[in-house]
């Protein structure tokens, strides 16, 4: 296990059943099972040899029904239902479980899948294991603020880790969709709006939730979703079509997807959208010609929820079948809840309708993941109750989780040193807002089997953090929706009285992720009046911000001198959340994605192009708006921090280099403050000229250096083939010969230049 996590050690002995009325019996009976079940199929030396073996024995039922993954029993269903289940499990009609999770009752399914069925082929379980299972750490959005791919990879290996305790063997995460729109609510799962940070996220990510070795007992199966393009949805709409090029396909949404790919991932999920006038779950283009035999990519590609169903929607299947039929030879392996594959397919396979050698492929990549997690092996490995209990929730884990979540703040603004607050001077402190006492408001969304008494609200941390020495004056002033400001006059005299007012502002987490899009990015309900209000009584105010994607806060930094955006920063949210506004840790982090002035400007990100006409302040006939300025409220990559850090000395190593050279750049960055930070140095590339547009840059390095006072650090980042490439006309992956510049800073406007040249060979 990484040493990093430090959260205890799985118990070795087998799990001894609790006793739950009618399940007491069958629970017992699992929990105490062989480590290998009787008819369960040993594994030969050669995973293809073994595959093979087992695909000749089964029924063409058999082999749609590995196919198949139904919701989960004992969730949301009843005796009836889990006993329809249990049959559909000793029929081999179930492959794969959605949602189903606990070491007793995923125990007991795999022993009825492994010793009641005819070939005894185990089940594996997934779970919506996103940023932490029942430690909830910061949402991705928030963690990719971070900049840190060591604290990201091991915020997924201790998820990992604690749910596998719970019999899980497989996560569908993480999320590397490019979202560039932020009112699309899914933006709040993944890395931002960058190619080259989302992929060294999603990498890490991989790394994290699958280990060294896939199915130890400590890992899951690691998916990489939505593929593909799903974050550019027209409109921000959830579940709507991507109307891009091959270009931008190419450029910007899939390299995160490679880079997971390239780190082992072992599953993708298909996205609800379509792509070219071709719906995901129909897209043999992308998911076989691409994605397999362009990438050479191997492993398990499952559908969302419904996904295949729901071709017949897109317009592109008449009915169930034909449904089944285009998902399958799309190359969708698993059908999530339609269960058409199982119940339809059949009859298609017998009629020549769809070639068994097709059904085959898929069934391959199905049991090839089973014996990678090492089910075939040991189809109880992630049956321990006790491990269960003592993985859950560990003082370790919290710390993990703490950390992360200081790391992924970031100060957007602080005029005038309103923060850190000094305990030992604010004597009386107003704590303001509907979200300074809203637990749910730390987990945020998808928190696995997280819950709202697990987490730490910022009232709990702050109120912890100074003791009896600071009376901590607690008022909510307005509710997250509408418009009710009665409570506004309360905070208002909460202020008067105090020495110094955090005001805790944003979005409910349920106004994020999935089918949560908004058409306004402004604070909701009454809460910018809120802010005007206590800013007007003149009081040191800083306000902390909880949201899961960039908010149009431009009224609120008029009136506030200090902002803290925490996103939903998981279970020791509070607690992280005093460690920075009082100075015990001092921020650091950037903004993954941009933040807009209003929502007129979506979508606005960092990597645009110049135009034949770029916006100027001087010239009328230029692109930009006449209400309200082209730039962004906050860029990407910007973050403040308790000190203040300059750099110097940028210089490229080589004035020219070939086109199948590399380029070394260095720059030194100096903490010119008071006190030790932390900054991350960040390095973009331009093309000058090429033989089609470019960006006016793109991130391709980044390091997160601790500086003490007065220290200076000089970087060295190497660029290669790949840093410097593009598509050409053609669409051919080449690196132009011609002038190029890069860029060096805190964040992705204020930058030192320097220029070289690369040429022909």
């Amino acid at each position: 296990m990484n040493s990093r996590i430090r959260a205890g050690q799985s118990a070795s002995a087998r799990p001894r059943a609790r006793r739950h009325g009618w399940l007491a019996a069958a629970i017992a009976t699992a929990l105490i099972a062989p480590a290998v079940g009787a008819r369960t199929p040993q594994a030969p030396a050669g995973e293809a040899a073994f595959v093979e073996a087992l695909l000749a024995k089964m029924t063409v039922e058999e082999k749609l029904g590995q196919l198949n993954q139904p919701p989960g029993l004992g969730n949301d269903t009843g005796p009836q239902a889990m006993a329809g289940g249990e049959d559909q499990i000793r029929n081999g009609e179930i492959g794969t479980f959605l949602g189903t999770q606990g070491a007793e009752l995923t125990c007991r399914l795999q022993r009825i899948a492994v010793e009641e069925s005819r070939l005894g082929i185990p089940l594996m379980f997934g779970y919506d294991v996103i940023h932490g299972y029942r430690t909830i750490f910061p949402v991705p959005l928030g963690e990719s603020a971070s900049f840190d791919p060591v604290e990201v990879e091991n915020a997924a290996r201790v998820a990992a880790w604690e749910a596998a305790g719970y019999g899980i063997h497989w996560t569908y995460a993480p999320m590397v969709d490019v979202a560039r729109d932020p009112r699309w609510g899914r933006i709040v799962e993944g890395a931002g709006e960058d190619p080259y940070l989302g992929s060294v996220l999603a990498a890490a990510r991989v790394r994290g939730f699958q280990g060294k070795q896939l199915g130890n007992g400590d890992t899951l199966l690691a998916t990489a979703k939505h593929f593909v393009a799903y974050g550019a949805a027209e409109g921000g709409r959830d579940y709507n079509i991507a109307d891009i090029s091959e270009r931008t396909l190419r450029e910007v949404y899939l390299p995160p997807f490679k880079a997971a790919v390239d780190a082992g991932a072992e599953s993708v999920m298909a996205s609800f959208n379509e792509v070219g006038g071709v719906p995901m779950h129909a897209n043999g283009d992308l998911i076989n010609d691409v994605l397999r035999k362009e990438w050479g990519w191997d492993g398990l590609l499952v559908s969302d929820y419904t996904g295949v169903e729901e071709l017949i929607k897109h317009g592109v299947a008449g009915n169930r079948t034909d449904a089944g039929v285009l998902g399958l030879r799309a190359g969708v392996d698993i059908d999530m809840v339609s269960r058409i594959y199982v119940k339809d397919l059949p009859a298609a396979v017998k009629a020549g309708k769809l070639p068994i050698a097709t059904v085959d492929e898929s069934v391959r990549r199905v049991l090839r993941a089973k014996y990678r997690m090492g089910l075939f092996e040991d189809p109880y490995r992630y049956c321990d109750v006790e491990r269960e209990k003592a993985r859950t929730l560990t003082a370790d884990s919290r710390k993990a989780a703490r950390a992360m979540a200081r790391k992924s703040m970031v100060l957007l603004d602080n005029t005038g040193g309103v923060l850190p607050l000094d305990k030992q001077k604010v004597k009386t402190l107003a704590v303001i807002g509907p979200l300074a006492d809203l637990r749910r408001a730390m987990l945020g969304n998808w928190a696995g089997a997280g819950r709202d008494e697990d987490a730490i609200t910022p009232l709990a941390g702050i109120r912890a953090a100074v003791g009896s020495g600071t009376q901590v004056v607690y008022v909510e002033g307005t509710t997250l929706e509408g418009g009710e400001t009665t409570g506004i006059a309360e905070a208002v005299k909460a202020a008067q009285q105090a020495d110094a007012v955090l005001l805790f502002l944003g979005e409910h987490p349920d106004m994020s992720a999935e089918a949560r899009n908004r058409t306004s990015l402004d604070l909701p309900g009454a809460q910018q009046a809120l802010a005007d209000a206590v800013a007007k009584v003149g009081k040191p105010t800083a306000a902390v911000l909880l949201n899961g994607r960039p908010l149009s806060i431009g009224p609120l930094r008029e009136r506030v001198p200090a902002i803290l955006e925490a996103w939903f920063p998981g279970v020791e949210g509070g607690n992280a959340i005093a460690d920075v506004v009082f100075g015990d840790f001092n921020p650091a982090g950037k903004l993954p994605v941009t933040f807009p002035r209003t929502v007129g400007q979506v979508p606005i990100y960092y990597a645009h192009k110049n135009t034949g006409r770029p916006p100027s302040e001087t010239e009328r006939y230029t692109s930009k708006y006449i209400d309200v300025p082209w730039t962004p409220l906050y860029a990407f990559g910007h973050g403040l921090s308790y000190t203040t850090f300059q750099y110097g000395g940028l210089a490229v190593k080589h004035p020219r280099i070939a086109t199948d050279g590399s380029q070394e750049v260095s720059v030194t960055v100096t903490n010119t403050g008071k006190r030790a930070g932390a900054e991350v140095v960040q390095l973009y590339v331009r093309d000058d000229v090429a033989s089609v547009t470019r960006p006016v840059k793109l991130l391709r390095g980044f390091e997160r250096v601790e500086l003490a006072p007065g220290q200076s650090k000089t970087l060295t980042f190497k660029l290669g083939f790949e840093d410097l490439a593009m598509y050409d006309a053609a669409m051919k992956r080449v690196v132009e010969p011609g002038s190029f510049t890069v860029f060096a800073g805190g964040n992705s406007v204020d930058t030192l230049e320097a220029k070289f040249e690369v040429t022909a060979k």
